[in-house]
């Protein structure tokens, strides 16, 4: 679908949170890496700039991507079935993930060297978009959110004012501080756990704290309840021993609770890891039959089109509640967030209101 943009002109923004240190050096608090920056220096995502000890974001309204798509391709099997999403995405990422699938905008140093044109959108642009393309909530996606911190806040707010539901699609390495500050407006936190192994962090993404994101991804629940859905892209060789998938489905069933959704997805060669085969099918389903054993009720398949592993049965009556093709759901047996066959709670959001999630254990790990 095509839509109309405005013209590029980059705006240089302060940093929502960082520490001004001695010899005007500057401490970023925005995601964990919390990187302390020289004068004239940029952190780890290389959007953050030290100018003469205040730390500015680089790309603070710069698109690399929008469009309008559906909410299951985030995905986000819980949160609003069937309703269209505005996208957005920025340039840069935290992470450098040698499998990553958008490197184009994520592994740029400066937009200018990508081949994409930038362009600038407004917050009230992005929020007046939504509407005009009849989007429930918008998303900020395709790389990391965390990189654009300050714009995704401001456009939170203001979408929350509009009525429209938010969501980050993020690999999770947010401080509790900035999740804090941004908690208040954002409804879907749909979290990547690439692993659960310091093997498997530092060979995907360079990552040492992962353990981190797991007790950020609980806190966004508990004290802030958005709605959680948790991915992990299976990757031969890497994550997708049973230790591994023990170890995630585990904690998402203690952590976050037995009715949060886990998406078992399909690796498929990409950027720095051409060497890996495509996941055999049969290795996503071990992973299903252990999401279950771990006490999931909904565990997911994904990446792989047609697959059963996709629709939604009730786990009390065993109804279809929702089956997919693609990103096409139909609901069949749905009303509002429970089964309308039994009644039993599926733990569907659709509503913007936040409600304490009764179905969060222990914080686990």
């Amino acid at each position: 679908m095509a839509i109309s943009r405005q013209a590029a002109a980059p705006e240089t923004r302060e940093v929502a949170l960082y520490d001004r240190l001695p010899d005007t050096r500057a401490r970023c608090q925005i995601c964990l890496w919390r990187c302390t920056i020289n004068p004239g220096k940029l952190g780890v995502c290389r959007m953050r700039r030290n100018d003469k000890g205040t730390l500015n974001v680089l790309n603070y309204s710069s698109v690399s991507s929008m469009a309008v798509d559906p909410i299951e391709k985030k995905p986000l099997f819980h949160f609003f079935p069937a309703t269209r999403v505005f996208s957005l995405g920025t340039w840069g990422c935290n992470f450098h993930c040698v499998h990553c699938q958008n490197w184009e905008i994520a592994c740029v140093e400066q937009p200018e060297g990508s081949g994409r044109a930038s362009q600038y959108l407004s917050p009230q642009a992005a929020v007046s978009l939504a509407g005009q393309n009849r989007c429930a909530g918008i998303a900020w996606t395709y790389n990391e959110p965390t990189i654009w911190f300050e714009y995704t806040l401001d456009s939170a707010r203001l979408a929350r004012q509009a009525g429209l539901y938010t969501v980050y699609v993020t690999n999770g390495y947010m401080t509790p501080e900035a999740l804090d500050v941004i908690g208040p407006y954002l409804d879907a936190w749909r979290v990547d756990i690439k692993g659960f192994s310091d093997s498997a962090y530092r060979s995907l993404a360079s990552v040492a704290l992962w353990q981190e994101i797991l007790i950020v991804a609980v806190r966004a629940q508990e004290k802030w309840s958005m709605h959680i859905e948790v991915v992990t892209n299976v990757i031969p060789g890497v994550n997708d021993d049973d230790e591994q998938l023990r170890g995630i489905a585990g904690w998402v069933s203690r952590s976050l609770g037995e009715l949060t959704p886990w998406h078992v997805t399909r690796f498929y060669p990409q950027h720095n890891m051409m060497d890996k085969p495509p996941t055999p099918v049969a290795t996503l389903e071990r992973a299903l039959n252990i999401g279950k054993e771990a006490g999931l009720r909904f565990v997911y398949v994904g990446n792989v089109p047609g697959h059963d592993g996709e629709n939604t049965v009730c786990y009390n009556c065993g109804r279809l509640v929702i089956s997919r093709q693609g990103y096409v759901s139909n609901l069949v047996g749905l009303r509002g967030s429970a089964c309308k066959f039994c009644g039993v709670d599926l733990n569907m959001r659709v509503t913007t209101k936040k409600v304490t999630n009764t179905n969060a254990g222990n914080n686990g790990e």
